[in-house]
């Protein structure tokens, strides 16, 4: 069919650009078009004939090919209905979670360019997509073992909502909220799933006129909602990632500025850096830290904009944290803030890319006036420069610094490279600090594009190119491999640069240069003098590391990592130093390398390899003329051995001559052929030779000459096209390669070279292969070494002109698989016509190769060697043309590391180098020889795998070992092969096989452990395969050559147990195509532009279609079962051993399935089981029938209701959220409870606690209370597998054993509440009503009155089970349930013990988990009805409250009137003498005020209020406030003092604990109250860390540094600061001092927020200065240390004010009375003098303006008085630990009398003077 026609005006929608760069790109567009037409066709016949497999899934894996070859080469139309047809199959309802996870993949790149398709060409459905994503993520079956999904589908998921979001309708945002906003429960977990869904879904890019129908719909709500909730609940990590993402896509949309102070404070304290003496960190800190991806979003969104507020606070933020950078801080921070500064400038370039450089498409566009400025970005790399230059020198390394850097200077070069420039010019002359010259150096790469460039705004950066060049000549260095290698790239990045042209002479010629250019035209005269000095240091190396006589004499080859990598950085330098310099530099070059290489002796192994490394390079720049010096040269030395007969047969030839089979590889075809005569007669006379480094070194050339000759490559990868002869190459500095005209010089093979390679294959490969017959057919023997010299004379041959010869070709294997669509290959042009008329070696090494193989396994099989480079042949015979993959992925890997260390991502895309972008044409044609999967399987093939298969199975582990893994590599290379190999392997594993070995056994399960890895393999998920494979594993047990002794084979054999269980996911069963998706499929069929090339189906074919789709779901669901009964069949075999009897257990409970019940059989055996003896079968049986259950639930009915109806009350509009009259009835009301039938049947219940709190859902369905429930199955109408576990359960026997079982100890110490026997009790109560409660009666009440762990866990199993069942049961059963629950629980919590008190709050936790607390009403009031006794200890009292805890923190907001009343208990007994129990009390209380939160629209709730009891607890701490210092009176006995001050001292120890425990838990803090208690804390609080205080004051000091770090509002500072300022006039200096530990610590957690409010900016300030001059020394000093952090911060400045102030006061006369110094001038003159210190400690690491006259100021003071000669002491030497390492930088700012002085005061005076 003719295409050309067919496609007038097709616009593609975007091509890879590179295709049409290849030299025989005019043939791909209609090979693209063909192939296009081939997928269109197939596809949508493959869905309208229902044929999901194999036909879809093999057109949808061809059209992911498509796009890897070719781009979206395909019209707009076609587009749109891909992406469509796609996601229908990916949200099929019941579609298999694999083909699913495929589907997805693909969809993915369909919708990866966002510009491509707007909202008006396409819209997705969101609803389809949020069912699959709920299905999957949030699956109800997946923990039961009902359904098994790949480990990577919940990211894939992810990935694929994101692409799809773009195009949800504009009505999308409101149906979302209204589905997600009852689930805004803040005490429930169902939170996180709402937000997390909703920073998944909403979408964000919308044109401006839609803003009002989406974010504008949330926005104040969630932002309310955020800036109300502190201590980072887990959900405000997707909060804070949805905010990120709607600032990144409105840019200008969104008013962020009142905001801003709350973002930088949160984003501050979400880094957890550690602040003040004694830091603390409440654990759930550490925990939900934000995403440091998103944070850098947000910011770089937010700045810009007039007056540019974010600004402002970034550069503050990165002040307050700038000396974390600093290489002498280390910490678990690290990590985080290296992201932190590595992602933000490649952020902010990704946006001004955005503004500024773009291709305009539908995305509406950032507003001009939020466009950031060249000021604004000025601003932006000032504030990073300082974090960055610390960051440098790093110990985690400089990468992260250098990453920051190069977008640094992308954005301001003027800004970002000069301080680098000096610290490398710094770094190049000192010799003792190599790790700073590698640290700059790898900066300076980053940063060389910005440099060389001819950029306007930093134009002298150019000069500085030769002086860095020159000055990094000593870092060639043989002694310092690292400082070498770094060496080596940054040569290497400067000269791919830059043209090594000598333009001296330019300026006499031109007359227009700048200032700048003459300039820099005489001093490239320099690049030749640069060029022959690295040379000489070249050859330095390379005289230097040859390998020491000892090594050579063992005759280790090996080089050390290093000595490779250095070889590897040699060789490229000298090639792009080569390749870019001018052609009168190269010849003098040359020659250079030609002498050196022919004047010394180099032995082979290291320096040997380098010359020749050297001497390739050279010859590969320019072929001419080094091959017209090499060629003789070699050819001369050579001739003289070959012609030498005593020469000819020697073992070992002398070193000298083999360096020169290195020379000539690897050049240009073309110029080869001039050699053609020599190159012939040296390859014949030397593959010859006996010396078998003589030989392998001619195979190798032999090989080279090949490739040179056949294959399509670059001939030169200079930096601009067309060489460097124009006139002025120093305008080419720098130069982006471009695209459109690239200009590249292919190598295509022309007819000459073609005859020369089949020429030279008929004189050496042809005899080899008639020699090889010989030996096999027995003519004329060769002995090992003989054979193994032809083999690699043949697989040289083959690696060399693979690309030349012809796939292996012939007649397919048919009925593989049957299918209506076609399954053919892709064929691909490769740039190579097959001549027909010559002999295909392909062919002819194939037949040889296998005739040998025969013969060797046959006579002997101890030859691996041979047999080792046969199987690497037969993997080249099949897949080799030129390229192996394993080259190909670490050429693209090195490809995309030199591409990010160059890139430019500011402006227009694919800013790349020349050179670069040849590399990756180049790339783009070897990865057209690669693309092989989907090949057909013939019967070549299949002959090749047999023997694979042969040699997988044989004698030898090397061998067996290669050939799996190119056997492996196969099956995943040809359609559908594995359902050929797979019976041929199990036939090995069969226990009829009997004349097996252990070796052949051993290699048929490598074989299958291999199927298991490759390919997520589609065998995997075959119904024929899997039923075929698992019961032959099983079945394996019984083969003779089967033995548990050796471990191997047990360890093997788990091993692939593990791999099936790891990578089974469930097979589908059922498969339908929705009519939906036939409709997009049509519409594929009828398209235009390429017509597919075939005719639609017609209605007989569909109808036939229709037909198999219904078969095939009968057949799979057949096979499914046949697969069970197989497995059990093979367990009935009693000779099967104990591991395979394990195995098939496990495999068979993988086979439990949501779509299909398990045969009664199985149901069975895994009754059976639950008493079997070993451990491990019975915990399979647990879960497998609790599984079970589920399978067999009853649907019950629903019904819907409306809340207003039950309440009587319409909810008002708007938002209202918590308590009101419109939830009331859903709360737990002692008056109202049901305690008879009719009340029980009468009321509604609501099981999910969630609902009507936030709101209510839009369709309310609960369980029907009005339907009486049937309550017993009678025996007739159970199915079969229900009367099987009736039937087992109801016999006494089997519960005896089974309770026996349970109540086992199974890990000493280690077992806990076991959910999978939870799930089994409660599926049998569910299901069964209360029929087994009879038998299990008794051992429920023996095993609870018997302490035993064990016995006390199976209980609490049983119970949580019960209850949870018993949720529908009638009224009259569960009244008698609870009339026998209640005193068995109350038996067990007698007993409680300390290993079992976890267990019970387990069980009751989960019993109230998600139940109406008025059915559960008996269960609370059992448990609140003495919990304090003081019966049994205080362990029993903590544990009965922690069991109570358990149960009402399940129940939330639901049951306020417990918690009152749980709070009227408690509160007269906290003045409790137990630590235990007052912890465990703190806890309980932190819960019972959980509900009373300060959220935005909430009411105040009904539960009970923090404020009130605060109240009453400060009246009774009344005796304690008014007393000057508290001791601790109580000791721990209980004295039975009743006096007024020992109990306020109990009731403080536990008001600390329930401090402690609220600090990290309630979502909003009560800062009112906590200020009530502040001045009680500061009393107690000690000033020093030490751990033997009393319990009180440690917990004071606790609480007052986790209270020092709550996020505070703007309207709470007054109060807090009014508090502090009252402390600080205290007596007590210990509270005075606290005061300033407090203060650090809470301004720089809430550092932003304060600094919106100046006026309380000047209080703070005040405070301090106040506090420095206290009469008590340690105040002075604290008020000095925190003087200094809020400097450091910025938190004021270092105004004028200020230091005049400390000034005067540091200058206070101290009168010279020989008596006791007035003591208040000298606490004066020590304020000023510790106010001069914080400004000097304040700045660490770099010199400001005013320091060198306070250092001054300082030392006059040396002399005075101590304390303060000790504060100038300690300062001065504090000063010199701080700036010694850049001391070189730092005193250029002193003038030379400050110098003098300072030398004196840091020089410690001489003692011997």
């Amino acid at each position: 069919m003719t295409v050309d026609g067919d496609m007038a005006g097709f616009i593609p929608q975007k091509e890879i650009v590179y295709n049409g760069l290849l030299p025989y790109s005019d043939r791909l567009d209609r090979e693209a078009t063909e192939l296009l037409a081939e997928i269109k066709a197939n596809l949508s016949r493959a869905v309208l004939l229902r044929e999901l497999w194999p036909g879809v899934a093999f057109w949808s894996n061809k059209l992911f090919s498509f796009l890897k070859l070719y781009g979206r080469r395909f019209s707009k139309e076609d587009h749109i209905l891909f992406i469509k047809l796609l996601y229908e199959l990916v949200t099929l309802p019941n579609l298999e979670p694999h083909m699913m996870q495929s589907y997805a993949k693909l969809l993915i790149q369909l919708l990866k360019k966002k510009e491509l398709l707007s909202r008006d060409d396409l819209q997705l459905p969101w609803r389809p997509l949020y069912d699959l994503y709920d299905r999957v993520v949030y699956s109800k079956n997946e923990h039961l073992g009902l359904i098994w999904f790949p480990n990577s589908v919940d990211h894939i998921l992810k990935a694929l909502i994101k692409s799809c979001r773009l195009y949800f309708p504009v009505s999308s945002t409101k149906e979302m909220l209204d589905e997600w906003r009852p689930l805004l429960c803040v005490f429930d977990n169902i939170m996180q799933k709402a937000i997390s869904n909703m920073e998944l879904f909403l979408p964000t890019i919308m044109p401006p006129e839609e803003h009002s129908q989406s974010f504008q719909l949330w926005f104040d709500e969630l932002m309310n909602l955020w800036m109300s909730v502190q201590n980072q609940p887990s959900w405000e990590g997707h909060l804070v990632n949805l905010f990120a993402r709607l600032a990144n896509d409105d840019i200008g949309y969104v008013d962020w500025t009142p905001y801003i102070p709350t973002i930088f404070t949160r984003i501050l304290r979400s880094l957890n850096l550690p602040v003040g003496v004694s830091h603390m960190v409440a654990p759930r800190y550490l925990t939900n830290s934000y995403d440091i991806g998103h944070l850098v979003l947000w910011i770089t969104a937010l700045l810009g904009g007039p007056g540019n507020p974010a600004q402002k606070e970034l550069t503050c933020l990165f002040n307050s944290i700038a000396s974390f950078y600093h290489p002498s801080n280390h910490g678990r921070w690290q990590a985080r803030l290296m992201r932190l500064l590595q992602r933000l400038p490649a952020c902010v370039v990704r946006r001004v890319h955005r503004e500024r450089h773009a291709v305009p498409s539908w995305i509406t566009l950032v507003p001009e006036c939020q466009r950031l400025t060249d000021e604004d970005l000025q601003e932006f790399t000032r504030s990073l420069t300082g974090a960055t230059l610390q960051a440098m020198f790093s110990k985690t390394g400089s990468t992260d610094a250098a990453f920051a850097l190069q977008n640094l200077a992308l954005l301001t070069p003027e800004l970002a490279i000069p301080p680098v420039l000096e610290k490398t010019y710094a770094a190049m002359e000192t010799l003792t600090e190599p790790h700073t010259l590698t640290a700059t150096l790898s900066c300076m790469i980053g940063m060389a594009r910005s440099l060389v460039s001819p950029n306007n705004h930093y134009p002298e950066g150019r000069g500085h190119v030769l002086p860095l060049l020159m000055g990094s000549l000593p870092g060639v260095d043989p002694n310092d491999f690292s400082k070498c290698m770094i060496t080596f790239q940054f040569i290497a990045t400067f000269t791919t640069l830059v043209p090594l042209v000598d333009c001296s002479s330019a300026p006499s010629q031109h007359s227009d240069l700048t200032e700048i250019e003459k300039n820099l035209c005489f001093a490239s005269a320099e690049f030749e003098d640069f060029i022959l000095q690295f040379l000489d240091r070249c050859f330095a190396l390379i005289d230097s590391s040859t390998l020491e006589q000892t090594r050579d004499e063992m005759e280790t080859d090996t080089q050390t990592q290093l000595e490779s990598l250095v070889e590897l950085g040699l060789s490229s330098t000298v090639s792009t130093i080569l390749t870019q310099c001018s052609t009168e530099i190269y010849k003098m070059a040359l020659q250079k390398v030609f002498n050196f290489a022919t004047s010394n002796i180099f032995e082979t192994c290291v320096s040997g390899r380098m010359v020749a490394d050297m001497c390739r390079a050279a010859a590969k720049c320019h072929p001419a003329e080094s091959l017209r010096l090499f060629v003789p040269h070699c050819c001369s030395i050579i001739f003289h051995i070959t012609d030498n007969e005593e020469l000819q047969s020697e073992d070992e030839l002398d070193k000298n001559v083999f360096f020169f089979f290195f020379v000539v590889t690897r050049v240009d075809g073309e110029q080869l052929l001039k050699y053609q005569g020599d190159l012939e007669q040296i390859l014949c006379a030397c593959v010859r030779l006996r010396c078998k480094r003589a030989y392998t070194l001619a195979c190798s050339l032999l090989e080279h000459t090949l490739r040179s000759l056949s294959l399509i490559y670059p001939t030169e990868y200079r930096s601009t096209s067309g060489g460097f002869d124009t006139d002025l190459p120093i305008r080419d500095w720098g130069r982006a390669g471009d695209v459109a005209d690239l200009g590249v010089c292919w190598h295509v093979p022309d007819q000459e070279e073609e005859n020369f390679v089949f020429q030279l294959l008929s004189r050496l490969l042809h005899p080899e292969l008639q020699r090889i017959k010989g030996h096999v057919s027995g003519d004329q023997p060769m002995s090992r070494e003989e054979l193994l010299q032809s083999l690699a004379i043949v697989q040289h041959c083959l690696l060399g002109a693979g690309s030349l010869l012809p796939p292996l070709d012939g007649p397919h294997v048919s009925d593989l698989v049957p299918s209506m669509v076609n399954l053919g290959e892709i064929k691909l042009h490769i740039g190579v016509n097959y001549d027909d008329s010559r002999e295909n070696y392909r062919e002819s090494i194939c037949q040889t190769m296998r005739l040998l193989l025969h013969h060797i396994l046959e006579h002997s099989e101890d030859d691996t060697k041979s047999l080792f480079v046969i199987i690497k042949i037969i993997s080249d015979l099949m897949f080799f043309r030129g390229t192996h993959k394993k080259d190909f992925d670490s050429r693209w890997k090195s490809f995309t590391l030199v591409k990010k260390s160059m890139e430019n991502r500011l402006h227009v895309k694919k800013q790349h180098i020349r050179a670069l972008l040849i590399d990756r044409v180049l790339l783009q044609h070897e990865m057209r020889k690669l693309v092989v999967d989907g090949s057909v399987y013939k019967v070549v093939h299949q002959e090749l795998l047999c023997d694979l298969l042969l040699l997988s199975t044989s004698t030898y582990s090397q061998v067996r070992s290669r050939a799996q893994h190119v056997l492996t590599a196969a099956l995943g290379t040809f359609s559908f092969s594995y359902r050929d190999l797979i019976p041929r392997t199990l036939q090995l594993l069969s226990p009829q096989h009997t004349t097996g070995t252990q070796q052949q056994f051993k290699g048929a399960l490598y074989c299958l452990l291999g199927l298991h890895s490759s390919l997520g393999l589609t065998g995997a998920r075959d119904w024929d395969c899997v039923g075929e494979v698992w019961p032959a594993l099983v079945r394996c047990g019984l083969s003779p050559s089967m033995t548990l002794e050796k471990q191997s084979i047990c360890g093997l054999l788990d091993e692939i147990t593990d791999r099936i269980h790891r990578q089974h996911d469930t097979i589908g069963i059922y498969f339908t195509v929705s009519e939906t998706c036939v409709e997009t499929a049509t519409h594929i069929a009828q398209s235009k532009n390429p017509t597919p090339f075939l005719e639609e189906p017609s209605i007989e074919e569909l109808k036939e279609g229709l037909q198999r789709q219904r078969i095939r779901n009968v057949v799979a669901a057949r096979k499914y079962e046949k697969l069970v009964n197989d497995l059990l069949d093979c367990l009935e075999d009693s000779n099967l051993p104990w591991k395979f009897e394990h195995m098939a257990a496990d495999l068979l409970s993988l086979q439990l399935r949501e779509d299909h019940p398990l045969p009664p059989d199985a149901v069975l055996y895994f009754t059976q089981s639950l008493i079997h003896d070993s451990i491990s079968i019975r915990k399979v049986a647990i879960s497998a029938v609790a599984g079970i259950q589920k399978q067999l639930k009853r649907p019950r009915k629903k019904v819907a209701v409306k809340p207003s109806d039950i309440s009587g009350i319409e909810d008002p509009e708007g938002v209202c959220v918590g308590d009101r009259e419109g939830n009331r009835w859903l709360q737990y009301d002692s008056n109202n409870l049901p305690l008879s039938e009719e009340q029980w049947d009468s009321q509604p219940y609501v099981e999910k606690t969630h609902w009507g709190y936030y709101s209510w859902p839009r369709e309310m369905m609960i369980h029907a209370a009005s339907e009486k429930p049937k309550d017993d199955l009678t025996y007739e109408e159970m199915s079969e597998s229900e009367k099987i576990i009736f039937e087992y359960f109801s016999d006494p026997e089997f519960i005896d054993q089974l309770i026996e079982f349970l109540s086992l100890e199974d890990r000493k110490g280690k077992d806990s509440f076991n959910p999978r026997r939870f799930c089994l009790f409660k599926g049998l109560f569910c299901n069964y009503g209360d029929v087994f409660l009879p038998l299990l009666w008794p051992h429920l009440e023996q095993l609870a009155s018997d302490p035993h762990e064990s016995s006390q866990r199976c209980v609490c199993e049983i119970t949580a089970g019960l209850i949870r069942g018993s949720k529908l049961w009638s009224f009259s059963k569960v009244d008698r349930l609870w009339q026998l629950l209640c005193p068995l629980i109350r038996t067990a919590l007698t007993n409680i013990t300390v290993e079992s008190y976890t267990d019970w709050g387990t069980c009751i936790a989960t019993a109230c988990e998600g139940r109406d607390p008025r059915k559960l009403h008996w269960l609370f009031e059992l448990l609140m009805e003495s919990p304090l006794s003081g019966e049994g200890g205080s362990f029993r009292d903590a544990s009965l409250l922690y069991v109570l805890q358990g149960g009402l923190a399940q129940q939330q907001w639901r049951v306020s009137e417990l918690l009152h009343r749980l709070l009227a208990y408690l509160e007269p007994k906290l003045t409790q003498v137990y630590k235990n129990v007052r912890e465990r009390i703190g806890s309980v209380l932190t819960y019972i005020f959980m509900i009373d939160v300060a959220l935005p629209h909430t009411g105040p709730t009904s539960s009970p209020h923090v404020a009130e009891f605060v109240t009453r607890v400060l009246e009774q701490l009344k005796p304690l406030t008014s007393e000057p210092e508290i001791h601790n009176h109580v000791h721990e006995e209980n004295t039975q003092e009743t006096d007024e001050c020992t109990q306020a001292v109990k009731l403080l120890k536990t008001v600390l604990k329930w401090l402690m425990a609220s600090a990290g838990r309630t979502f909003t803090t009560p800062v009112q109250q906590q200020l009530q208690l502040l001045p009680l804390l500061f009393k107690i609080a000690p000033v020093e860390i030490d751990e033997s205080y009393d319990e009180m004051k440690q917990d004071a000091r606790m609480c007052l540094s986790l209270m020092s770090q709550g996020l505070l509002y703007p309207e709470h500072i007054p109060l807090v600061l009014a508090a502090l300022e009252e402390m600080a006039g205290s007596r007590s200096w210990h509270a005075r001092f606290s005061v300033l530990t407090y203060l650090q610590i809470m301004v720089f957690y809430n550092l932003f927020t304060l600094l919106s409010v100046p006026a309380e900016v000047l209080r703070i300030r005040k405070l301090v200065m106040q506090l420095l001059l206290d009469e008590q020394l340690e105040v002075r000093d604290m008020a000095g240390t925190t003087l200094s952090g809020l400097l450091q911060c910025q938190f004021f400045p270092l105004d004028p004010s200020l230091q005049t102030q400390l000034q005067t006061l540091s200058q206070t006369y101290l009168p010279k009375a020989r008596g006791e110094l007035a003591s208040t001038d000298l606490v004066r003159r020590h304020a000023g003098v510790l106010g001069f210190s914080a400004c000097i400690l304040s700045s660490p690491y770099d010199v400001p303006d005013w320091m060198p006259q306070i250092l001054m100021d300082l030392s006059d003071h040396l002399n005075d008085p101590q304390p303060i000669e000790m504060t100038v002491k300690k300062t001065l030497s504090e000063f010199r630990r701080t700036h010694h390492d850049n001391w070189q930088e730092h005193r250029q700012c002193f003038t030379d009398d400050q110098l003098l002085v300072l030398t004196d005061l840091l020089v410690s005076p001489c003692y011997y003077a």
